[in-house]
């Protein structure tokens, strides 16, 4: 149940982010000074930039599960993913490396949640990929704070980013629950 939850917050925030990056970079890169048609192509070029950055991290977060505990290493990248989320909130910036933090968690929180059920595996493989469905249910609610073009003094879009963090809470909870058990079964 834990893994379906984690998958559901993960998959969501994959989405936002890489979907509202068009909407967060447009406005930054026009304060600069660009157009609205050459900043948003230039948002549009850090989205590709995060994607290829996602690709790499996932062959180096894969190296880096030989020495680290996929529970804690799941759990660090989540802590450093809203660290990086914070940032776009409070900062102004682009930061294209969340990608970084997401690229393992997808295979590794499908792992975490199935391993040890046995004859159930089908079952809860099932309920992973049903989790999927948080890349449906949580941008439009990121959408419709985007919406409102101004919260609390500062941009709407920055705010909006309070979802993805608060998946990567989720994530890190996740991550961290995983990593006491295994360390309580190395000492039980």
């Amino acid at each position: 149940r834990e893994g379906v939850i984690a998958q559901f917050f993960y998959v969501g925030v994959q989405i936002m982010c890489w979907t509202f990056i068009i909407q967060y970079g447009t406005p930054i890169l026009m304060a600069e000074g660009m157009t609205e048609q050459a900043a948003e192509v230039m948002s549009q070029q850090y989205n590709i930039i995060a994607m290829v950055i996602f690709c790499c991290s996932r062959f180096i977060c894969t190296f880096l599960l030989r020495y680290i505990n996929t529970g804690q290493l799941l759990m660090i990248l989540a802590i450093a993913g809203g660290a990086l989320v914070c940032g776009v909130i409070f900062m102004h910036n682009i930061y294209v490396g969340v990608s970084a933090c997401m690229s393992l968690m997808f295979p590794t929180i499908y792992g975490i949640a199935l391993t040890g059920l046995g004859d159930d595996a089908k079952f809860g493989a099932a309920g992973l990929i049903m989790s999927i469905l948080g890349g449906s249910v949580l941008p439009p609610l990121q959408a419709s704070i985007i919406d409102r073009g101004e919260l609390f003094g500062m941009p709407a879009v920055n705010i909006s980013f309070v979802l993805p963090f608060i998946c990567f809470v989720v994530i890190a909870i996740y991550g961290q629950r995983t990593y006491m058990r295994s360390r309580n079964k190395l000492k039980g």
